[in-house]
């Protein structure tokens, strides 16, 4: 593996050509580096191979995934024209006609992605091969073709050579980097294709402070290699993914798209049944979920095909869903949630959960609590809930993209006793989401047990049957805040219980529904999710979630030190809700998320998430506010004064939208159906 190998000791060491045999590994820590010169004692490595990382990465004594494949990327290369192109002549990207053009050297460059890359060096082969790659004018017409389009007077130029060479693309388009999470010490800069000189000034920072401070000044959970786990490393997995990703580049990308490639590699055991009733799915960390079901009355493949930034066609499908939701029952299988198993023989695993959590744990069996795994900032690293099943064992719940990242923390964390035991249940359990008010119905006639609120209180959990199986985990939560149940079943009795729910609750109404109908929810109750609205540097204090935080329950815990000094000198932002006034559901540019905050006529910061409230009949976003001084541009603190004084606007694509804010739920709106026109917004602060 030629490459060139920095040492960082007193000062800089550069070994060229020099192959990188592998790294060396001792108890989950990098200690040095073999090359074919002789090894090199290090703490810390980094991966910036390029096109060759991912055969690097499993070149390591103990392997680290590192997910990219390459494309054979063409370019055409001119001599200089008669009047030589200055050298800060701008880059020019013609996105329709999916190429770039740009100086070079007082000539042309221009390449391009096209919609049928090659990949190349999938069986792993010696990439020294590169030297061989051949021109393709074939391939290259479509593209050489919308050159001459853009500047025709191109066919005078002398066309000095097609080069091609290798570009490596990652299976989500974004770069990656960050540590290992399978071996300390390892980190990764890798993916960036020929964006590389443009981002190396922030990537370098970034990488340079995780290695130093163990975190990056700024949330990048979206180039975090931990966003990946090693089911997206297939040689195939990869190889078809890329075909898909090199012409998404150029391509318009409407909300809430998903890929195409790749797909199916994680499912429930009843992903057979929800499809042939209707389901149509969407992917998170490699496992399909329902997005909606499909009534068979509806033109499948026009819905399929629907690519929007408008009202998108299954709005009606959503609402019906939702409908469902607050007045029968919907099931939901939520069997993608990371899903872990914390046990010890003695009382460690309370103790390090104490530690690592910020709510407090000691509850008696059967509780649920909700809590946040901070750091040392007081950031979110996960958000979750935990179920104590006994005195010594512990059930945590986690988001799905969490479940490489939350296990390299809680391995990172944990000391190394043979009596503690963490464990990844969740292929284990497939999840039921039973929601609504008649879900109380149907599984008292299920389990032959009384269900209601004073035998089976909220945040309550216990194994029970349902329906012929046992040992099924029952909890009085959903995660809406909607009434309900979910239901963690064993996989052999998942199609089952599926079954029997559905067949009982026939009389109740019940319908399947999906993550659209659950993120409706969930917004409008103002319920805010990790990785979309808490990150690595969101504090509870700055969402509302103060109650989730134990500050003294008797004992440190990571992120403490840092609450205690918020509390006491206040938060800088603060996570708002807020509803459209004047904005036309049928006819406006819709709100997704990132759209710019304005109180008061200045920037306040950007949504985080956004949904249609089929309850208020209105669009509802979520978002920080920030308290930015006029004179110098600092954050200033945020009160909750500040918030409700503003005058607020969303801007939707150049449009402002008058929006109030709320710092609290609008529950009294839920308690029974009213008009839009009819709903009093401006006193419910606090309610």
């Amino acid at each position: 593996m030629h490459c060139l190998f920095l040492y960082l000791g007193t000062g800089v060491q550069i070994y060229d050509r020099t192959s990188v045999l592998h790294v060396m590994v001792k108890k989950g820590q990098v200690t040095g580096v073999e090359t074919d010169k002789g090894q090199i004692e290090c703490q810390y490595f980094v991966n910036c191979a390029g096109q060759w990382a991912y055969e690097l990465g499993l070149s390591n004594e103990e392997p680290v995934s590192i997910p990219l494949h390459a494309c054979e990327h063409f370019y055409l290369l001119t001599r200089p024209l008669e009047t030589p192109l200055q050298s800060n002549t701008p880059t020019v990207v013609d996105a329709d006609g999916r190429i770039y053009i740009r100086n070079w050297q007082g000539g042309i460059l221009s390449g391009g992605f096209e919609k049928n890359p090659k990949p190349i060096f999938t069986e792993g082969k010696n990439q020294l091969e590169i030297q061989n790659l051949q021109e393709d004018w074939d391939h290259f017409e479509p593209l050489l073709s919308s050159l001459l389009r853009r500047m025709p007077e191109l066919e005078t130029l002398e066309i000095m050579k097609l080069v091609n060479c290798p570009e490596t693309f990652t299976p989500d388009m974004r770069c990656i980097m960050g540590e290992s999470p399978a071996v300390q010490g390892y980190y990764v800069l890798v993916g960036m294709n020929s964006a590389g000189l443009s981002f190396a000034g922030g990537a370098g920072r970034y990488l340079a402070e995780w290695m130093v401070h163990g975190y990056p000044s700024e949330s990048i959970w979206e180039l975090d290699l931990k966003r990946f786990g090693a089911l997206q490393s297939s040689r195939t997995f990869l190889r078809h993914r890329v075909m898909e990703v090199m012409p998404l580049l150029y391509d318009l990308k409407v909300p809430r798209w998903d890929f195409q490639t790749g797909r199916q590699l994680r499912t429930s055991p009843l992903y057979d049944r929800l499809d042939a009733q209707g389901a149509r799915w969407m992917e998170k960390h490699g496992f399909e979920r329902p997005k909606y079901f499909v009534p068979p009355d509806k033109d499948l493949l026009a819905l399929e095909q629907s690519k929007t930034f408008y009202k998108p066609d299954w709005f009606d499908i959503v609402e019906s869903e939702v409908k469902c939701c607050k007045e029968a029952v919907c099931v939901i299988d939520m069997s993608s949630f990371t899903k872990f198993e914390i046990t010890s023989t003695g009382d460690q695993a309370l103790e390090i959960l104490q530690y690592l959590f910020s709510n407090d744990l000691d509850v008696p069996v059967g509780h649920i609590v909700h809590t946040g795994m901070l750091n040392e900032g007081g950031g979110y690293e996960n958000d979750c809930s935990i179920a104590r099943l006994s005195k010594r064992s512990f059930f945590m719940i986690s988001p799905t993209d969490q479940q490489v990242h939350c296990w390299a923390w809680l391995k990172k964390h944990m000391p190394e006793d043979s009596n503690l035991l963490l464990e990844d249940v969740t292929w284990k359990y497939t999840a039921l989401n039973l929601i609504g008010p008649r879900a109380v119905d149907v599984l008292s006639e299920l389990s032959y047990a009384p269900m209601t609120p004073d035998h089976f209180p909220s945040l309550f959990c216990k194994e029970m049957s349902v329906g012929y199986a046992n040992g099924i985990r029952v909890m009085s939560m959903t995660h809406t805040g909607e009434p309900g149940f979910m239901l963690y079943i064993p996989i052999e009795y998942a199609l089952h219980v599926y079954n029997e729910v559905m067949s009982v609750g026939q009389k109740y109404g019940i319908r399947n529904a999906g993550y659209y109908a659950l993120r409706s929810l969930r917004i409008e109750k103002f319920f805010a999710f990790w990785g979309q609205d808490l990150n690595t540097l969101t504090t509870p204090l700055e969402c509302g979630r103060e109650s989730r935080v134990k500050l003294d329950k008797g004992m440190d815990f990571i992120g403490r030190d840092a609450l205690l000094q918020q509390k006491q000198n206040g938060v800088y932002k603060r996570l708002t809700m807020f509803i459209l006034d004047d904005h036309d559901t049928d006819l406006d540019l819709w709100p997704w998320w990132g759209e710019p905050i304005y109180r008061n006529g200045q920037y306040a910061g950007k949504t985080t998430s956004s949904a249609y409230s089929y309850t208020l009949e209105r669009h509802v976003c979520l978002g920080f506010v920030h308290n930015f001084s006029e004179d110098t541009g600092e954050e200033q603190v945020v009160t909750a004064d500040f918030i409700n004084r503003g005058e607020y606007e969303i801007d939707i694509a150049g449009h402002r939208f008058q929006a109030k804010a709320k710092l609290y739920p609008v529950t009294s709106l839920f308690t029974h159906k009213r008009r839009k026109d009819d709903v009093e917004l401006s006193d419910l602060h606090g309610k």
